[in-house]
This record gives structure tokens, C-alpha cells and sequence, in this order.
């Protein structure tokens, strides 16, 4: 019995009847085989089709007619006449019961000996439906408990029953859930009420998604600090730690942070996924020029690569991906950071760790000393990190690293002002990538926008620019602004009704030419240099976004807000 529709046979029915191309459904093929998922998920995950969509046409292949499962929703009572580990086994879920008639949503309709003992234990009609395995995978997850009535049971057990297991219970189930939902972040934040407040950062927004009682909230952290080998008789301190998890054969780590507070110890749990670990150079979403321009970086045997962007904005995702390129190299790559957020195999990861002495300066002066091929700095953020990492670069060391800064060119005032020479600076740098990330709209409530994007303001503020008609020329070649399209998320359950529904990057890549570095070692403005980068070709970071809101991946308001 197989939980999606015959390869070949969905190949030929999207290939040949023109809904895709056949470089695209290829490469879905090979997504879905490296994460052991089917095609159809695939296929949605990236963008290329919208589950609906194809939901419809193969619903019409089998002869049956398709259900939205999640759109549908299950009721309580159907789980009852399958349990989840059939459900799952048999990629089927029971989206109504009647007391002579079931329907029924499965991924195999042809699968007749299952539908039929179903129909002999039901003792009735079953109406058969042809179900997503996209669609299935998020209705399974109806099969576990409402995050509110878990906390509320667990809250009566602990204060009613006296239940000492309860909190160690309550912080498995939040990780579950957090995995469940696509969370980066948990936040436990007790308040004057003497409640704590749950929070979820899912698609960078927080979102309350429960609360518990402070007399719960010491054997809370109690249990998270012992998972993150912290000292649990500390409370008035920070502290700082992680922990692996596993879910569904995921594995995760989990980064802690404890804040003494007014009203009790404030702790931020972020979810690092081996998703995240693994990304690759061509996952961030780089478009081929500003990719070219960091290949020729990374070819280089030295010199300086520097991620820029404020807190949040995958800066760290970005440096570990260019360091699984290096990692293939016969190479020594050594690093310092903090914290270390993912354990890379071959590579030499340093702690940062200031009471014993390990900031970024001192392990970079010893990291020097251990014959590295290529160093990564988690963060410049001083005067004497700045200076040993222009060093090594000068010296035969590929450097990689971090700064907070809101564009490209500010790096270059803010490394002289750092002390760093303006000539060794243009000398080191070889390529700076400024970054944010944007939600992006949700595939399932997706539709077009009536605006003309030529009647809108913001393009009407920058339809005469040299950037703009430099983006237009390279990406919408022949194309009049009039006929783009816009579009916008309605909102709908999949994405919680924000219209939002994942996140990407958008980035801007400044290679440091000839006429770049004569405007570092002249000390000119961060905005002559960014003029001039943009002139020999860069596309800044807003007009890449525009560039992201005519194809339809997210809207002028996201671009605004994180841009602006």
C-alpha cells in the first residue's frame, strides 16, 4: 500500500498536460528522496504547485472527489473510529461520522482491503475521499491533544494530585508542540498576575499560546536547567546552556537563556533544527549573480567574508552554510563562537566562555596558532577581535564572520572607527552579505492583488531610480511594470489567518572591487560606497525584496517593514 500517487504516473500527469516543467518536477523528485517524503509534498514545500491544485487533478485521476483535510477539519468523534497509529499507517484520517455514513480522506483510494474492513467496522456507508500526503501529515497532528486543555490538565495534576511529574511532562509537551507548529523560539515569561505566559515565535512573529501558574514555573525551569546542565540553586544570575531533542527522528538543539527578573526567572528556549544545520549554499535563496560573487569568495584562499544583518536575521544559518562548502575542502577550519550552536563533524569548534578567559579576541589570537585554513568568528564586535581578524586575512587565512550593521557598506566606517587601518580593511574584505528575512505568503489562501503595481506609491517613488531600472532589466527583462502581478495571503488556517506562512532570505552582495577599495582607504561615506557597489551592479537589499514581491513570494508591506 503506498501513501502517495505512482511517480511516474503523477510525472506524466503534470509534465505532459503543462503544469510543470520537467527540470522542476525533477528537482522535487530529488527533495523528496533525500528527505524520505513523497513527491506531492515536495511539490508544495517548494512552491511549485499549491496543494489544492494538485489535490484536484489526481482526486480526478482516481475518480473520486478531493477534500481539503485541514480546510474540512476533524472533529473529536473521528479520531475515535481510527487510531492514530492506523491513520498513519494507512495515510487515512475520518473527517465525519454519521450513524450510518463515515467519510473518509486517504492518499491511496485504490487501497479497497482497507476500505473495506473499515466499512465492515463501521457498520455503514464510508465515502471515500482523495486526501494530499501534504494535507494528511498536518491533520495528523489534530491526533495530539490542544495545547490548552494539555496545560490544563497538567496544571490540575500538579496543584490537585501533587504530581511532582507534571512539569517535566509540561516542557516535553511544549517542545513537541513548538516542533509541531514550526516555532524558532519558546518564551516562559512570568508576569505581575502570577501567571507565566507561553509564547511561540513561529515566522518570526510571538504568539500566546498558554499560561501556567508561577507556582508551577520553579519546577519548570527547575527541569529545563537539568536538561541544560545549569545549576538549578541559581536564581538570581543569567545563565546560559543547551540540550538535544528528537521528534519524529529530528533531532534539534535547544539554545537556553535565563533572565532574572522582576517577577521570576524569564527563559527563551530557540529550536536549532538539523534542517537548519544542513542547509546548503543554494538553499538560502541567493539569486545566480550575488551567488557567483560569493563562489569567487570562497575560491579565494584568503580573505575576509562578512554576514551582516541585525539580530534574527539568519546571519549564523548563512555562516555555517558557507563553512559545509569549505568542509569539503582537505582543509583546517577552526572556530569561535557563542554559543556554538551546531556541531559540524571535522571542524574545530570553540566556546566562548568568559571566565575562563575565552573571548573572541584571545581565541582568535590562539586559533591563529593551530595551522587554520579558514577561521570563523561568530561576531566582531570590538576593537581587538577586529584587528587579529583583518590580520589573519592578510596572512593566508580565509575568515568568515559576523556584524550588526543595516546595510553592506557600513561595515567599512565602522571597522576604521574600530581602529583597523582603511588600507588594510579594503585589502582584507572580499565579499560583505547584508541580509533580512521576510515571511513569506501563504500558498494556500494565495491570491492576486487588485493594486497595479505601477498605481502604488511606493513604486511611483522608485520607478525613475537607476536600482529599480537595473532590477527590472536583469530579472523582468521585456516585461512593463503594469503587467506584473501582486498577490497576498486572504488568511486561512494553514497559516493561522496572518496570509503569512514560512520565512526566506532576502540579501544583497557587495563584491569589493578596485573602485570600492579606493573609497575605503579615501574614508568615504557608507553611503558613496554603497552608491558606487550599486553602480558597477549590486541590487540592493530593498529592490532584491521588490524584486521577491513581484514573483510573488511576499508583499510590500513585509519588504517595507524590514527594509525601512
Amino acid at each position: 500500500m503506498s501513501l502517495s500517487y505512482d511517480r511516474e504516473k503523477l510525472k506524466e500527469l503534470l509534465v505532459s498536460k503543462g503544469h510543470i516543467d520537467e527540470l522542476r518536477f525533477n528537482a522535487a523528485t530529488d527533495d523528496a528522496d533525500k528527505l524520505n517524503q513523497p513527491v506531492e509534498i515536495s511539490l508544495v514545500e517548494r512552491g511549485e504547485m499549491k496543494d489544492h491544485d494538485l489535490g484536484e487533478l489526481i482526486a480526478r485521476e482516481y475518480g473520486v472527489p478531493f477534500v481539503d483535510i485541514n480546510e474540512q477539519g476533524v472533529g473529536n468523534e473521528a479520531f475515535e473510529v481510527l487510531p492514530e497509529l492506523v491513520a498513519r499507517s494507512q495515510g487515512a484520517v475520518v473527517f465525519n461520522k454519521e450513524v450510518d455514513d463515515i467519510s473518509l480522506a486517504i492518499t491511496d483510494p485504490s487501497n479497497i482491503e482497507f476500505i473495506d474492513s473499515l466499512t465492515k467496522v463501521a457498520k455503514g456507508k464510508v465515502t471515500v475521499y482523495y486526501a494530499t500526503p501534504f494535507g494528511m501529515r498536518e491533520a495528523f497532528k489534530n491526533y495530539k491533544d490542544n495545547i490548552y486543555k494539555t496545560v490544563k490538565d497538567l496544571i490540575e495534576d500538579y496543584e490537585v494530585n501533587k504530581n511532582e511529574t507534571s512539569p517535566v511532562t509540561l516542557v516535553d509537551r511544549l517542545l513537541d508542540y513548538s516542533y509541531e507548529n514550526g516555532a524558532s523560539d519558546i518564551h516562559l515569561e512570568p508576569a505581575a498576575d502570577g501567571f507565566v505566559s507561553v509564547r511561540f515565535r513561529i515566522d518570526g512573529t510571538l504568539y500566546e499560546v498558554s499560561k501556567y501558574p508561577m507556582d508551577m514555573h520553579r519546577a519548570v525551569v527547575s527541569r529545563i536547567k537539568i536538561m541544560s546542565h545549569l545549576r538549578t540553586d541559581e536564581q538570581d544570575a543569567t545563565q546560559d546552556g543547551r540540550f538535544d531533542y528528537a521528534k519524529d527522528k529530528i533531532k534539534f538543539d535547544v539554545r537556553v537563556s535565563i533572565l532574572p527578573i522582576t517577577h521570576g526567572e524569564n527563559v527563551v528556549m530557540r529550536i536549532l533544527s538539523e534542517k537548519s544545520r544542513k542547509m546548503t549554499l543554494e538553499d538560502l535563496g541567493l539569486l545566480d549573480e550575488d551567488m557567483e560573487k560569493v563562489k569567487t569568495a570562497i575560491d579565494k584562499p584568503y580573505g575576509m567574508i562578512i554576514v551582516v544583518g541585525p539580530t534574527g536575521a539568519g546571519k549564523t544559518t548563512t555562516l555555517y552554510s558557507l563553512m559545509l562548502v569549505l568542509n569539503q575542502m582537505p582543509i583546517n577550519i577552526v572556530t569561535i563562537e557563542d554559543p556554538v550552536e551546531y556541531s559540524v563533524t571535522k571542524v574545530q569548534q570553540i566556546q566562548v566562555n568568559a571566565k575562563k578567559n575565552i573571548t573572541f579576541a584571545n581565541g582568535l589570537r590562539e586559533i591563529v596558532r593551530q595551522d587554520p585554513d579558514v577561521i570563523m568568528v561568530g561576531e566582531i564586535r570590538d576593537n581587538e577581535t577586529a584587528s587579529i581578524a583583518v590580520n589573519a586575512a592578510m596572512t593566508g587565512h580565509m575568515l568568515l564572520s559576523t556584524m550588526h550593521s543595516n546595510d553592506a557598506a557600513t561595515i567599512f566606517p565602522r571597522l576604521t572607527d574600530m581602529g583597523v587601518e582603511p588600507f588594510l580593511v579594503a585589502s582584507s574584505v572580499s565579499v560583505v552579505i547584508s541580509q533580512r528575512l521576510v515571511r513569506k505568503i501563504c500558498s494556500y489562501c494565495k491570491i492576486l492583488y487588485p493594486p497595479h503595481p505601477e498605481n502604488l506609491s511606493e513604486i511611483k517613488r522608485i520607478k525613475d531610480t537607476s536600482e529599480f531600472k537595473n532590477l527590472m532589466t536583469k530579472h523582468f527583462p521585456g516585461q512593463r511594470i503594469e503587467d506584473l502581478k501582486l498577490y497576498k495571503g486572504t488568511g486561512c488556517k494553514n497559516c493561522n489567518h496572518t496570509g503569512y506562512l514560512g520565512r526566506m532570505g532576502i540579501f544583497e552582495v557587495m563584491s569589493i572591487d578596485d573602485d570600492i577599495r579606493d573609497l575605503i582607504i579615501k574614508k568615504s561615506s557608507a553611503s558613496a560606497i554603497e552608491a558606487k557597489a550599486a553602480e558597477n551592479g549590486m541590487i540592493p537589499i530593498f529592490y532584491n525584496g521588490v524584486g521577491l514581491v513581484f514573483r510573488g513570494q511576499t508583499t510590500f508591506e513585509e519588504i517595507l517593514g524590514l527594509t525601512n
